[in-house]
């Protein structure tokens, strides 16, 4: 393999990886209704940009749901 087709490979795993988590995070985060959730969704399926589009503006707007575990629930 060349140094071309090694870069784009990781690339695209670097992407790929980025989707995940934005995915992973928007699953966990309340954006108030599920239509501004599924918005957010929508936008970090979009190849390359989405993920970026994402992490610059839309983890802002979320807030973290208590799916920690409490000393009073142990």
């Amino acid at each position: 393999m060349d140094t071309f087709t090694i870069v784009v490979i990781g690339t695209g795993v670097l992407f790929f990886l980025l989707t995940c988590w934005a995915i992973i995070d928007i699953a966990y985060r309340d954006f108030g209704t599920m239509k501004k959730k599924a918005i957010w969704g929508f936008i970090a399926l979009i190849p390359f940009i989405g993920p970026i589009i994402y992490f610059s503006m839309g983890i802002k707007r979320g807030d973290k749901t208590g799916h920690t575990v409490s000393k009073e629930s142990k």
